[in-house]
């Protein structure tokens, strides 16, 4: 199945280079050390709002971290006249409402990954935002992290040669909160979420890929529920063709046993191998017939700071971010079509 192309992205700069001004929507984990804290951080960069449906939440959470502003409905971070971009780091059910009101006020939009439920709602972003002249960015970090740039600097140096093959394997065990079938965590409700831990953890795993390797050519999969935890698939299986006919064969566990845990990815090219994880960020291993090296560049304290810090330099015309709406549909489509609403 071929994908469909994406419009091309907008084009928007602040008209002269001053502090970027965050608004952010929803106050939960991932805000508190992984995202949050590189707003004020990062020169030239406030976090200055911040809202959510839970009023005390808000207030909380500005309470704690010093920020100025707190709202009682997400939408008046969005019109609140002190803020430049949105940061929605909700749960994908709210990424499409929060992303097209944000647009539609002229203002940029950082969105938590995956990018929505669906790749359609994707498709919607990425068009209001195209004829509105409004970026989109995904939280898709990795792109930005010294690890996987290693990666892809070892494979477009050549080192191993033409590519042949590449294998992925994510097996995890399930976490606590999934035994409680009378109120499942959000991530395995499907209005919520999108689906299951496919699309919250998979698609890190697919997005860095395809950052690397390249946009698929097609990718096809299966889905299975083997645990019986909850009601969606906890198992899944892909085939994808990249560019140059690579082939990639891909299998998602979220119910493995402890012991048979396992996160890797391996390259095979005519003059060595490439291993590397996707979570665990254990050391790049690079097996030739000179021998072997290893790389282990280690996560920053605030793992999204990087891409934070890109979007800031971009919005000042100094550079780019490497996860866009454009981007973070692809990984969108290819999960509707691993799970088969494709």
């Amino acid at each position: 199945m071929v994908l469909c192309p994406i419009p091309k992205r907008a084009i928007f700069v602040w008209m002269n280079e001053k502090p970027v001004h965050w608004g952010m929507i929803g106050c939960g984990d991932v805000t508190e050390r992984k995202s949050a804290p590189s707003f004020n951080k990062i020169p030239g960069s406030r976090l200055v709002a911040v809202g959510s449906r839970t009023p005390e939440k808000a207030e909380d959470y500005a309470r704690r971290h010093g920020i100025a502003a707190w709202h009682r409905e997400p939408a008046r971070v969005i019109h609140d006249p002190d803020v430049d971009i949105v940061y929605i780091a909700t749960p994908p059910g709210s990424h499409r409402e929060y992303a097209l009101e944000s647009i539609r006020a002229g203002k940029p939009v950082y969105i938590e990954k995956p990018m929505a439920r669906t790749s359609e709602e994707c498709r919607e972003i990425n068009e209001a935002a195209g004829k509105a002249g409004v970026p989109v960015y995904v939280a898709y970090y990795r792109r930005a992290l010294k690890y996987f740039t290693k990666v892809k600097e070892i494979v477009e140096q050549g080192q191993l040669g033409r590519i042949l093959q590449i294998s992925m394997q994510q097996h995890f065990p399930a976490r606590e909160e999934d035994y409680g079938r009378a109120r499942p965590p959000w991530r395995v409700i499907p209005e919520i979420s999108g689906g299951g831990y496919l699309h919250d953890m998979g698609c890190h795993a697919l997005d860095i890929l395809f950052y690397i390797f390249g946009d698929p050519v097609c990718a096809t999969g299966t889905t299975a529920n083997l645990g019986g935890l909850y009601d969606v698939a906890d198992t899944a299986g892909a085939f994808l063709t990249l560019p140059g006919s690579l082939q990639v064969t891909a299998s998602w566990s979220f119910v493995t046993p402890e012991p048979f845990r396992k996160d890797q990815v391996e390259v095979t090219g005519e003059r060595g191998k490439l291993i590397f994880s996707i979570f665990s960020f254990d050391p790049v291993r690079l097996v030739t017939d000179q021998g072997e090296a290893a790389f282990s560049p280690a996560p920053p304290e605030h793992i999204q700071m990087p891409l934070i810090r890109s979007i800031v330099d971009e919005l000042n015309g100094r550079g780019s971010c490497p996860s866009t709406g454009m981007t973070g549909a692809v990984t969108s489509r290819v999960m509707d079509q691993i799970t088969g609403i494709l």
